[in-house]
């Protein structure tokens, strides 16, 4: 299966989807279009899957990712404790409608 290219180079798009995970973790939910939300349910959830590992090289993966060491410590301390019985879905995504200027669909990614 191949990835969006969400319009923009790869580097651009790269650091678009750390900011948009970082910024997950920090608030629980953020608001984004449809495209660019299913590439981060993607990425946010192999990142909780990482926290649910706890070990250090773990640690170490999200911290290369993550933008921030205590949005990291968050993750690890608090977020993905909480999903360990559970077994991946630890994302939703709800749909808005659509943005004024481009009639982009909008959705909201929270944590579940």
């Amino acid at each position: 299966m191949a990835y969006r290219r969400l319009g923009v180079k790869s580097a651009h798009r790269k650091s678009m989807l750390r900011n948009a995970t970082t910024s997950l973790f920090k608030a629980g939910k953020i608001e984004t279009t449809e495209a660019r939300a299913k590439e981060l349910v993607s990425v946010a959830e192999k990142m909780i899957t990482l926290g649910k590992k706890g070990d250090l090289a773990a640690r170490r993966a999200a911290l290369a990712y993550i933008t921030e060491e205590d949005t990291v410590t968050k993750l690890f301390t608090e977020i993905a404790p909480k999903y360990a019985d559970r077994n991946g879905g630890y994302t939703r995504i709800i749909r808005l409608g659509q943005r004024r200027g481009d009639a982009a669909t909008m959705v909201l990614v929270e944590l579940v």
